[in-house]
């Protein structure tokens, strides 16, 4: 009677097993769709870049990798003294700009610099910032240096112009600026007013509140007068 019973409940627990393997068989031969979806498409990361960013270096935004400009640009007095020389910046996030980098390659200890600025233009042509007179700057220390705006300001991503005004009397080759060799070939497909390196106006002591983009020009660039490496920050 013992091992009847017995028998009989192998035999129960036999049937269930196959019948639970006949019901969990057609979701077996599915694959596991969690598992399929987090292979399938992993979360979003750093898009990535092979080329030097500005953050690599503590900068907000630069006209091009400092290790490019090596390049020294120089020009006469009566070249671009007076003039407002523009290089244009794309931002492409929204930052608090304090300050202009400016790599000087040389400097005339017999120069007799004046009214010598730096500033910031935006898309419209209106001054947005500027520096307070950086001839004493340009006497000292050859090497990139920060130069700060008056008044910080926040720059929205967008197109901008950093203006470089030089006055006085200085050496042809002593006075230099770091830059590329780029000079003509900077502007490759594009006109006025969005030049990526020009002049602008002649007889200036100072930054003009507003500029007239479109009247941006060549001339003075195409005598040698490379494109300059600026950085922000």
């Amino acid at each position: 009677m013992h091992t009847r019973s017995l028998a009989g409940l192998c035999a129960a627990l036999t049937a269930l097993f196959v019948l639970t393997a006949c019901t969990a068989a057609p979701d077996d031969d599915r694959p596991a769709a969690s598992g399929a979806a987090s292979a399938a498409a992993p979360a979003p990361g750093p898009r990535a870049v092979q080329e030097p960013l500005p953050q690599d270096q503590n900068l907000l935004a630069w006209t091009g990798d400092p290790n490019d400009a090596g390049h020294v640009t120089a020009q006469t007095t009566g070249g671009v003294g007076g003039r407002v020389t523009l290089v244009r910046l794309v931002l492409h996030e929204r930052i608090t700009w304090s300050n202009i980098w400016l790599g000087l390659a040389g400097m005339d200890p017999q120069a007799a610099l004046t009214d010598c600025y730096l500033g910031v233009y935006d898309a419209s042509g209106t001054l947005r910032a500027a520096t307070a007179d950086i001839s004493p700057q340009l006497m000292t220390d050859p090497i990139a240096k920060p130069l700060p705006l008056a008044k910080p300001f926040t720059a929205e991503p967008g197109t901008y112009f950093i203006a470089l005004l030089l006055n006085g009397t200085w050496a042809t080759n002593g006075l230099t600026l770091k830059a590329t060799g780029a000079g003509i070939s900077v502007n490759a497909g594009l006109t006025p007013p969005n030049l990526r390196y020009s002049t602008i106006l002649t007889g200036q002591t100072s930054l003009p509140a507003k500029v007239d983009l479109s009247q941006q020009s060549t001339s003075t660039i195409n005598t040698g007068w490379g494109s300059q490496w600026y950085a922000v920050s």
